[in-house]
């Protein structure tokens, strides 16, 4: 396990390859979104897709 410090700004830091880097930012600027908007997008996502669904939310009900 990969102990990792986590602060309480709203900062995340974190290190990629070069290439990585650009190629990502490439991506994001044919999509005209910002790091920060992709991130916490994709991040949202994710930790949706984690979480079990509540019991107590109305089942969504197709129309017949």
């Amino acid at each position: 396990m990969v102990l990792m410090s986590v602060g309480k700004s709203g900062r995340i830091v974190l290190e990629v390859e070069p290439e990585l880097k650009q190629r990502l930012y490439s991506a994001l600027a044919l999509e005209r979104k910002t790091l920060k908007e992709w991130f916490i997008l994709t991040a949202s996502e994710h930790i949706r897709s984690r979480q079990q669904p509540s019991f107590f939310e109305p089942l969504k009900r197709e129309p017949q």
